[in-house]
C-alpha cells in the first residue's frame, strides 16, 4: 500500500471514530457476533493456511488458535454491558454533594501489529478487544505467515467496514514505518523486545500510548522434591508445543545437579512418546509444527552447535537433525550448559531445551535475577516454602506453577509482559481497558465549598480557619 492510499485510510478512519466510540454495547456486541460467525464459518480456510505456511495439525490450531479466539468474544459478549459501566469514585467530605465516577472511552485510532507464531489468535485477540471498546483499528498481520493474513484479510473485510476496521499487508521493514508515522491514539505490537523498542520509540514522537507484547527466557525452575515424571511431561508439552514458537515457552530449565539426567532422560522419553521413537519417524510427524523461515533454523543449528562444542551433549535431538530447507528443527534436550554459551543469550523460540545444573535454590533464584525479566516463569515442586521463596525474589509477566502455558488462557486475569518482556497486558476486561481511555468525570453539586477557598487570601484568621476545617473533617470522618 502506497503512502497516499495508507493516508487516505487513516483520514477514513479518523471521521468514523466519533460515530463508532458513541455505539451501545449492543452495537458492539453485534459486531462481535458478526466476527464470531465468521471465524466459525470459515475456519477451515485458516486450518488449510496454516498448514501450509509452517505445518501446523489441525487439532493444534484450533486449541491452541481457533478456540481462544472465540473464548475471547465469548468473554467480551457475555461482559460487555458491566465494562462499560461507569465506576462510582468513592464519597468525599470536601465534596459532598459531587457525583464522581470512573468513565471508559475508546482510545480512538488504534494500529494493532500481529505476529506469525500464532497469527490467527494474535491478532483477532486485540482486535476483539479494541472493537469491545469502541475503536476504529487498523491491523497488519505478518507477512511470514502470508496464507493465513490472506484469510484473516478476507474475514475482516466481510464482517466490516474498511472504515472501521482495515487490514493493511507488508512487510514489517516496508509497511511497518509507514503505519507507525501516523498519530494512532494507540499502538498494540506483539514481537521481538528489539523490535518493540522501535515501536515504543515511534509511538512516543506520536504521543501514542503502546502495549508491547514481547518475549525473553522464560525460566522453568525444578525444586527438590519435584515429581520428575509428571514435571517432564508437562515442559516437554510446553517447549515442544508449536516447535517451541511461543512467547511464553519454557526457554530453559534450571535444576539441581542430582536430577539433570533423570529429568533430561523423561523430557526425552516423552518427546518419544508424542513424536516417534527415532529422528527420522519425528521428522516425518504431522503433529509436529516447522519453523516458519530457514534461516531460524540455520539459528537453531549453530546455537545446538556452539553448546556442544562448549560441552553441551544432546540427549536427544541435536544439529546434525536440522533440516534447514525444510525448515525442521528437532526437538532437543541439552545438559551441560553454561551461563556463556549462544544458547543462553537470547530467546531460542525453537523446540531446543537447555538444562542448566545448579547447586542451591539461593543460586538458581540470582541467576534468574542477574536477567533482564522473563514474560513468564515456571515452578515445578511441592514444597510450598520454596515455591513461595521463587515468587517472592523473582519477577515475570506471569507465573504458573506446576504447569506451563496455561496461564494465558484465563482470560479473568491479565497478560502482558514487564521490563523487557513487555508493558501493559490484556485479556477480558483487561483488553477492555487497555483499548480504553479511563476518564476522571465529576459533577459539581448545588453547594460549592470550594467558595472558601477563592481568592483575595488574608492571612488574619488563615490558621484559625484552617484549624475550623480541620475539626469539621476529623468529626465526620472519625
Amino acid at each position: 500500500m502506497i503512502v497516499e492510499e495508507l493516508n487516505s485510510l487513516f483520514e477514513a478512519q479518523g471521521k468514523k471514530r466519533w460515530q463508532v466510540a458513541n455505539t451501545t454495547a449492543k452495537e458492539r456486541i453485534a459486531k462481535l457476533k458478526a466476527l464470531r460467525k465468521a471465524i466459525v464459518d470459515r475456519q477451515q480456510e485458516f486450518y488449510d493456511a496454516v498448514w501450509e505456511d509452517f505445518h501446523k495439525p489441525q487439532l493444534e490450531a484450533w486449541l491452541c488458535e481457533i478456540f481462544p479466539a472465540l473464548a475471547e468474544i465469548d468473554d467480551a459478549i457475555a461482559h460487555l454491558p458491566d465494562w462499560m459501566e461507569d465506576k462510582p469514585g468513592r464519597w468525599s467530605w470536601l465534596f459532598p454533594l459531587n457525583r464522581s465516577a470512573s468513565h471508559f472511552e475508546p482510545k480512538g485510532r488504534v494500529l494493532i501489529m500481529a505476529p506469525w507464531n500464532y497469527p490467527f489468535l494474535l491478532f483477532l485477540s486485540p482486535i476483539t478487544a479494541a472493537i469491545a471498546a469502541g475503536n476504529v483499528v487498523i491491523a497488519k498481520p505478518s507477512h511470514k505467515t502470508p496464507r493465513v493474513s490472506a484469510v484473516l484479510e478476507s474475514i475482516i473485510a466481510d464482517v466490516f467496514e474498511e472504515d472501521e476496521v482495515a487490514v493493511v499487508q507488508g512487510a514489517g521493514t516496508e509497511i511497518g514505518d509507514q503505519l507507525l508515522a501516523l498519530p494512532f491514539d494507540h499502538v498494540f505490537f506483539t514481537g521481538s523486545p528489539e523490535v518493540g523498542a522501535h515501536v515504543a520509540e515511534c509511538a512516543a514522537k506520536v504521543h501514542a500510548s503502546i502495549t508491547l507484547e514481547l518475549g525473553g527466557k522464560s525460566p522453568a525452575f525444578i525444586l527438590e522434591d519435584v515429581n520428575v515424571a509428571d514435571a517432564a511431561r508437562k515442559i516437554a508439552w510446553g517447549k515442544c508445543l508449536n516447535a517451541g514458537q511461543t512467547c511464553i515457552a519454557p526457554d530453559y530449565v534450571l535444576c539441581p545437579h542430582r536430577l539433570v539426567q533423570p529429568f533430561a532422560d523423561a523430557v526425552a522419553d516423552n518427546i518419544k512418546k508424542m513424536y516417534g521413537d527415532t529422528e527420522e519417524i519425528r521428522r516425518n510427524c504431522e503433529n509436529f509444527v516447522h519453523i516458519v523461515e530457514s534461516h531460524a533454523t540455520e539459528r537453531h543449528k549453530a546455537l545446538m552447535k556452539d553448546a556442544v562444542e562448549r560441552g553441551a551433549k544432546a540427549v536427544i535431538g541435536g544439529a546434525d537433525y536440522c533440516d534447514i530447507a525444510g525448515r525442521y528443527t528437532p526437538a532437543t534436550v541439552l545438559t551441560g550448559v553454561t551461563p556463556e554459551m549462544d544458547i543462553m543469550q537470547s530467546e531460542i523460540f525453537g523446540p531446543i531445551l537447555p538444562i542448566v545444573a545448579y547447586d542451591s535454590l539461593e543460586e538458581a533464584i540470582a541467576f534468574v535475577q542477574s536477567r533482564p525479566k522473563p514474560l513468564a516463569l515456571y515452578i515445578f515442586g511441592r514444597n510450598e516454602k520454596a515455591i513461595d521463596r521463587v515468587l517472592r525474589e523473582t519477577t515475570s509477566g506471569s507465573t504458573c506453577v506446576n504447569h506451563c502455558i496455561l496461564q494465558i488462557e484465563n482470560l479473568s486475569l491479565p497478560f502482558g509482559g514487564v521490563g523487557m518482556s513487555g508493558t501493559g497486558n490484556y485479556h477480558g476486561f483487561y483488553g477492555f481497558k487497555t483499548f480504553s481511555h479511563e476518564r476522571n468525570v465529576m459533577h459539581q453539586g448545588v453547594f460549592d465549598p470550594m467558595q472558601f477557598f477563592y481568592p483575595p487570601y488574608h492571612k488574619e484568621g488563615d490558621k484559625g480557619f484552617r484549624a475550623k476545617i480541620q475539626r469539621i473533617a476529623k468529626k465526620i470522618l472519625g
